[in-house]
């Protein structure tokens, strides 16, 4: 019995499909299209991205601020950096 091209191809293709990982964090799907070669529909999308954003930006920009003031202030503490005041009168 001989197979078709497309046949073969298509059965060894869909032996090379990965394998989902047995702990995941949140749902997702590698497929584009189904066995018989349909399209699937668009995934279901989350509407927090700008509130997602903002919750993980804004306490790490904070923490960025406070170290580096903290680094700036043990700087000129110790006499390593001073800054200079610069005399803008001419």
């Amino acid at each position: 019995m001989i197979m078709s091209a497309r046949r073969v191809v298509s059965l060894s293709v869909g032996c090379l499909v990965p394998r989902a990982p047995l702990v995941r964090s949140q749902p997702h799907r590698t497929a584009v299209r189904t066995t018989r070669g349909a399209i699937l529909p668009k995934p279901k999308k989350t509407a927090f991205g700008l509130v997602r954003i903002v919750m993980v930006v804004g306490p790490f920009l904070y923490a960025g601020t406070r170290i580096s003031k903290s680094f700036a202030a043990l700087l000129e503490e110790h006499d390593i950096f001073i800054p200079e005041d610069d005399d803008d009168e001419d």
